[in-house]
């Protein structure tokens, strides 16, 4: 058994958790028509989602721009979210990005987007994948989004939920009653956003996911933690929890 929860007004759009998701990465594959290149703290995204590569010069991915026809080398660019607290199934998305890497130059430098040395990529297409499915991102809609504010936190916020409140999660259970299927045998953080805190409760065979939407919406981690007590603490018929759907 697997379940996901159905699309609410209050949810991160496609682009925006794309955005978010390489805020949050450390590493990447990066693939070639020659080499696949595992990269580690190489990335950045500047003003219009414009991604740069802090390459070596003299590394062989930049051998192989330099080397490409007008300097202009095709590439895949592949990120992976895995959720950091230590449930069955952790991944949950993929980011696929193709597109054509060229040296960024003193322009890039410039404009702060990159400088001498760094690699550009000029984009041609963003795919997102999900439980829920695959979403084509239009470059427009990616590089006008912004990152999640609670972003670059939620590892923190996730692990620091799992191992010092677990009794908070409990009780967040508790208030989903029989909006739950019977049989729960563990329930931990999977996901946290200015709109909502999401659970993974598993069961012998399978999970589901229950996204608690918060009261208001959050600006950072503290406010984040305050949506969390004003759940536990408002009369449970005030709640409005997402119904999993579960699926063979």
């Amino acid at each position: 058994m697997s379940a996901v929860t159905d699309t609410a007004p209050s949810e991160q759009a496609a682009a925006e958790r794309v955005r978010s998701l390489l805020a949050q990465a450390v590493s990447f594959s990066l693939t070639t028509d020659g080499q696949c290149y595992d990269l580690i703290g190489m990335h950045s995204v500047g003003r219009n989602g414009r991604i740069t590569l802090a390459a070596q010069a003299d590394s062989p991915l930049a051998a192989e721009v330099a080397a490409a026809p007008h300097g202009s080398l095709a590439v895949l660019l592949e990120f992976t979210d895995i959720a950091p607290t230590p449930l069955r199934d952790r991944v949950r998305a993929r980011v696929t990005m193709s597109g054509w890497l060229t040296p960024a130059g003193p322009a890039g430098a410039h404009d702060g987007d990159g400088g001498d040395g760094d690699l550009r990529l000029d984009l041609a297409r963003v795919t997102l994948r999900t439980a829920a499915g695959t979403q084509e991102v239009s470059l427009d809609a990616f590089a006008l989004a912004q990152p999640d504010p609670l972003a670059v936190e939620e590892a923190a916020m996730l692990t620091h939920l799992a191992d010092a409140h677990g009794e908070m999660v409990a009780d967040l259970v508790v208030l989903a009653g029989s909006r739950l299927p019977y049989g729960v045998v563990r329930a931990l953080p999977l996901a946290v956003d200015r709109y909502a805190i999401t659970l993974r409760c598993e069961y012998r065979e399978g999970h589901c996911d229950l996204r608690i939407p918060f009261p208001t919406e959050a600006r950072d981690a503290a406010e984040a933690g305050e949506q969390v007590r004003l759940i536990l603490t408002t009369p449970r018929c005030a709640h409005h929890h997402r119904h999993p759907s579960p699926r063979a």
